[in-house]
Parts: structure tokens; C-alpha cells; sequence
């Protein structure tokens, strides 16, 4: 019994004098950024410990003390603190968040430090405002209240489009951080980004324009709500049809390359051309001004949008007249399929035939029109061919009848090189060998 009595008061000593074994670690800050005894420790949102103490260090910085629970001591070196505000609106409300660092790590020993160069402080509104001038502060103002005209009995609206804007939000970070990469471009688009926003400064006047016709037409498509409505669901099977076009689009956009890779040649040679065809413009000036005119002019019935706006008259009249014309012109065909050939043959007639009308007496132009028949022969002699006289009973013995088969070109003497008459297909009807009589 009594060494039972003992052994508790053993066990009692040992709970009330060892230690409590708590792990604890200070970090420090720039600023304590009205952070008081007691506040959370968090990791990833889990408390995990609270602030012990606060101490001011020789350099004007603030020294935390933070108690650490078993579950995440030891922590490790790399390991960032940053004091974080649970919102807005309250006073003090502050706590410290953990960014435990890699397990691979060196391990902080219990009383060890936190860098400043693995703290961050937080900024308050009240130090930002600090930092604008009064006009600029009034101008905030002037954007809040406007921004709350803007959304008055619309935030389930406001809502819906802050659902689709979460995406771009998200992604910030990343894009932040893809900025401050390379620190001298960005400083100097920080530059350029001032010049432009002091050059927009200078057109306030229009940008304030822009601004109000903006709304305008803002309004105008709320106006028009029902048909964005449907022209927004009508968007997505129109982007899916789409897509095969923009994937044959990337093939195509190659073969463009190759294209402007062999016209840059051509296109070196095209600021010579352009400079000749200046004086061209310059002299088509009238053509065109005459252009002008004739497409419109004032009075009726003289250009030609008064002409187009006759058309359907014309239509509705060439509607039952031009298939009739088209039925006539299709039998015309075949007719003038066979006298094409022919047309040497009878421009020839009229010619020769008007020769024949060129001589005149006192009562005007006449013609002597007479048969001529071979009544000579040529008759070759040792000297050459010799013209000697048919007999009389055989006089008429070159005069033919029924030939009507004659082939293009049929009309004269076949020629030396045998050119004519000729058949233009093989199968086309007409005789070659007729052609007209004599040597």
C-alpha cells in the first residue's frame, strides 16, 4: 500500500516538474502587423499552435515566439511564416500561417529561428490608402460607389459572372509570376505602362466619351437580353462545328507559309510597281468619277440602281420568254453546227458578188451576170499548156447539176496544197469531191 502511495507521487512530480515538451521556434518580421499573444499558428488551415510572445529586436524588427503541437514539430529549414488577417472588418484578428518546408530538409531545433527572409508581414488597407494622394483617394471613392450603382439588384447576375471569372482569378499567380521572372523587362513594361497611362491621362476627355458611349451600348445589348440569351446557347454547337475548321486551318496556315516565303521575292519588286501604277490612278480619276455617275445620278430612269431595281420586272417577264428563246436557240444549234464551216464560202460570194454590181450607167449601178462554161481546155505542149477550143458538141460537158454536198472551201479550184475543200469531221456530210469544174 504504501509503495502504491509512492509511486503516484512519483508520477505526479515527474508531470508537474519535467517540462511540458512543447516545441517552440521564433520567426522575424519586418512589422508584427497587430499580432497579439494567443493567435493561431495554422498549416493549410488547421491550427496547429498558437503565438507565445513578442518581443522587439535591436533593428527595430519584430520577434515572434510560436508554440509548435507534436504533429508538425520538427519543422524543417525552408519553412515560410507569413501573418495573414482572418478578414477585413476585424481588429487584431490576425494569425500566423506555416508553409512547412521540404522533410528532405535540415530540421529546426526546438528554440530555433525563422529568417526574416522566409517571413512576410501583411499589408493594411490603411497603408495602401496612405500611399495616394487626396484626388486619387476621391477617385477610389467615386469608383466604389459607382461600382455598387453598378450592381445594385444584380449580384445574383454578378454571381454568375464570377462563377466563369474563378478560372482566370485562379491563374493569376502564375501569370504574376511569369512577370516578375525577368525583373528588367518587367521594369521597364512598369516604364511603358506609365507613359501610356499618362498619355490616356492627356485624352480623359475622350476616354470619358468612350466610357459613356460604352454604357450605351452596354445597354443596348441588355436591351436585347432574349436574343443574346438564345445567340449564347446557339455558341457552343457553332465553336464544335468550328473546331474542325481551325484544325484544317493549322495545315492550311504551313501551306500559307511556304506561300509568303516564295512571294517575298516578288514582293521586294512590288514598291517599283506600285510607284509606276501611280500615275495609272491618277489618270483613272475621271473614269471613275464617270463610274460614280453612271452607277448614280440624279433623275429618273438614267443609272444604274434605278436599272437593278427594274430587274424583278424583267425577271418575271424573262421568265416565260428566255425558256422559249433557250428551246429555240438548242434547234438553231445543229443549223448553224453545219453553216459554220460554210463561212468562208459565203463571205466570199458576198464580196466577189458585190464586185459584179460595181458598174453603173446613167440609171445607177447594174450587174452583168452571165454563165460561164469551159469552153477552152488547157492542152499540154512541149512549149507548155495551151488554151484550144472544145468542140461544140462537148461545149456543156463541164456544166453539173445535183451537187449539193459540197464541203467547206468547196466552192473554188482546190488549191496546190490540197487546203481545200475540206471535211471539219470525219463524219460530216458532204462530198470533197465536188468542187467545180475545170482544170
Amino acid at each position: 500500500m504504501l509503495g502504491g502511495i509512492v509511486g503516484v507521487v512519483v508520477l505526479v512530480a515527474i508531470l508537474m516538474f519535467a517540462g511540458s515538451g512543447e516545441y517552440t521556434v521564433s520567426a522575424t518580421f519586418d512589422n508584427a502587423g497587430q499580432l497579439v499573444r494567443g493567435n493561431q499558428v495554422e498549416v493549410g488551415g488547421r491550427p496547429i499552435g498558437t503565438v507565445k510572445k513578442i518581443e522587439l529586436t535591436d533593428d527595430g524588427r519584430a520577434r515572434v515566439e510560436l508554440s509548435v503541437g507534436d504533429e508538425q514539430a520538427p519543422l524543417h529549414q525552408g519553412t515560410r511564416a507569413t501573418i495573414r488577417a482572418a478578414s477585413l472588418s476585424g481588429i487584431a484578428n490576425r494569425f500566423v500561417a506555416l508553409s512547412p518546408g521540404p522533410d528532405n530538409a535540415p530540421k529546426i531545433a526546438d528554440g530555433g529561428f525563422i529568417g526574416a527572409d522566409n517571413t512576410a508581414a501583411p499589408v493594411d488597407l490603411d497603408q495602401l490608402f496612405n500611399t495616394l494622394d487626396p484626388a486619387t483617394r476621391r477617385a477610389l471613392q467615386q469608383f466604389v460607389q459607382g461600382s455598387a450603382t453598378l450592381y445594385a439588384g444584380k449580384a445574383k447576375q454578378a454571381n454568375r459572372t464570377y462563377k466563369y471569372l474563378n478560372p482566370a482569378l485562379s491563374t493569376s499567380a502564375r501569370v504574376t509570376s511569369e512577370l516578375v521572372r525577368d525583373q528588367d523587362t518587367f521594369r521597364r513594361f512598369v516604364v511603358d505602362t506609365s507613359d501610356l497611362v499618362t498619355a490616356v491621362a492627356e485624352r480623359r476627355n475622350d476616354l470619358s466619351s468612350l466610357v459613356q458611349n460604352a454604357n450605351v451600348t452596354t445597354g443596348a445589348i441588355g436591351d436585347e437580353n432574349v436574343a443574346l440569351s438564345r445567340a449564347l446557347a446557339l455558341l457552343p454547337g457553332a465553336l464544335r462545328k468550328g473546331n474542325t475548321t481551325f484544325v484544317n486551318l493549322r495545315s492550311a496556315l504551313d501551306d500559307l507559309d511556304r506561300l509568303v516565303s516564295a512571294s517575298k521575292p516578288a514582293t521586294r519588286r512590288l514598291a517599283p510597281f506600285l510607284r509606276d501604277l501611280r500615275p495609272l490612278v491618277h489618270d483613272a480619276r475621271p473614269t471613275i468619277r464617270d463610274l460614280r455617275l453612271l452607277i448614280r445620278s440624279s433623275g429618273p430612269n438614267n443609272d444604274l440602281i434605278e436599272l437593278t431595281r427594274k430587274m424583278p420586272r424583267l425577271e418575271h417577264v424573262a421568265s416565260t420568254t428566255f425558256p422559249r428563246d433557250i428551246r429555240a436557240l438548242q434547234k438553231s444549234l445543229p443549223v448553224l453546227e453545219y453553216a459554220r464551216p460554210y463561212s468562208p464560202d459565203l463571205t466570199g460570194w458576198f464580196d466577189k458578188f458585190a464586185h459584179s454590181a460595181a458598174n453603173y450607167d446613167a440609171n445607177g449601178h447594174f450587174a452583168r451576170i452571165q454563165p460561164i462554161f469551159n469552153a477552152f481546155s488547157f492542152t499540154d505542149t512541149p512549149l507548155g499548156p495551151v488554151l484550144t477550143p472544145v468542140p461544140a458538141t462537148n461545149r456543156l460537158a463541164g456544166f453539173q447539176t445535183r451537187r449539193t454536198q459540197r464541203c467547206p472551201g468547196g466552192a473554188v479550184q482546190p488549191p496546190p496544197d490540197k487546203s481545200a475543200p475540206f471535211k471539219p469531221t470525219s463524219d460530216y456530210s458532204c462530198d470533197p469531191n465536188t468542187v467545180p469544174p475545170g482544170p
